[in-house]
């Protein structure tokens, strides 16, 4: 199956899709190329025969879901993009169990469990990704990880299949999971909370919201943390100790707000974002040893 092949399967199954589609628009870095196709399916089975589409016409396809941590290329995406963020989002709740379909805002979920009275999401709260994507990062802040409260996964295998995971079988651990070896797609997942008083839920939540806006760079575009955190130090940290704060490359620059993210100052291009963060890494091994590995995800090809 060729591209045109492809285009008259999504066609003929109304799968909504766009040619030449500028990624800037699509993640909050405000950087990237055009995809040669962008594919926008509306429910679950649509994303299923999209993907099946892409792999029986030998197209590259890359699953997109909010845009939060990712880096496209300047020359853009030669394959598919499927956006699972055009998804009807879907919650539901079963006693202290939340089901959520893949491109729920993870903000809207956190909003479903403070309205249920359920604790144990807070620390997600701000994230600005969808379930998907924060299952395939095993996302986390402030102490916390979705691992601890995530339980199953429903997703479709490199077969075809749709099944179903329990946790303990996804290979979670910090910014990881089995997804990023298995290619599966995730369309759902379940999170086991515990009853609390949304009171103390709802004021925990805005109290890291909080945090975020005063120590985060909010008003600038950029991918959230750029680095991972290495073990025994924090990246910001390291980075602002080596003189580094404000430092730029092109458009690109370390936040003066907080070290540990890079901001599109206006007009900064991935090769711009790729030079600094390896002129960081450089600098950062030189003075303190420790070797920065980038926590966003660099989409090229």
């Amino acid at each position: 199956m060729n591209l045109e092949q492809l285009k008259a399967g999504l066609g003929a199954a109304g799968i909504p899709y766009r040619e030449n589609e500028p990624l800037a628009e699509h993640c909050t870095f405000k950087i990237g190329g055009p995809a040669r196709v962008f594919v926008a399916p509306q429910e679950e089975e649509q994303l299923c025969k999209a993907i099946l589409l892409c792999r029986d016409s030998g197209l590259p396809y890359y699953l997109l879901g909010n845009g939060s941590n990712i880096l496209f290329a300047d020359e853009g995406w030669s394959g598919v993009i499927l956006d699972t963020s055009a998804l009807k989002s879907s919650i539901q709740r079963e006693g202290c169990t939340l089901r959520a379909g893949a491109g729920t805002l993870l903000s809207s979920l956190c909003r479903e469990a403070l309205r249920a009275g359920l604790t144990g999401l807070e620390f997600a709260y701000g994230i600005p990704g969808t379930v998907g994507g924060a299952v395939y990062m095993n996302a986390g802040a402030y102490g916390g990880e979705l691992k601890d409260v995530l339980t199953r996964v429903r997703y479709l295998n490199q077969e075809g299949q749709i099944v179903c995971a329990e946790a303990a079988e996804l290979d979670l651990s910090y910014r990881h999971s089995i997804f990023e070896e298995n290619g599966g797609c995730i369309l759902s997942a379940e999170f086991r909370l515990t009853p609390g008083d949304p009171a103390e839920i709802q004021a925990k939540m805005e109290d890291l919201m909080g945090r975020r806006r005063d120590k985060q760079p909010l008003d600038k575009p950029s991918a959230g943390s750029t680095f991972k955190r290495p073990a025994g130090a924090f990246a910001g940290a390291l980075i602002d100790q080596c003189g580094l704060r404000g430092y730029r490359h092109g458009g690109a620059a370390i936040s003066e707000k907080h070290c540990g993210f890079v901001v599109n100052l206006g007009g900064a291009s991935c090769a711009d974002v790729l030079a600094l963060c390896d002129e960081v890494r450089d600098i950062v091994q030189e003075k303190t040893g420790y070797l920065l590995e980038k926590e966003i995800r660099v989409v090229k090809g």
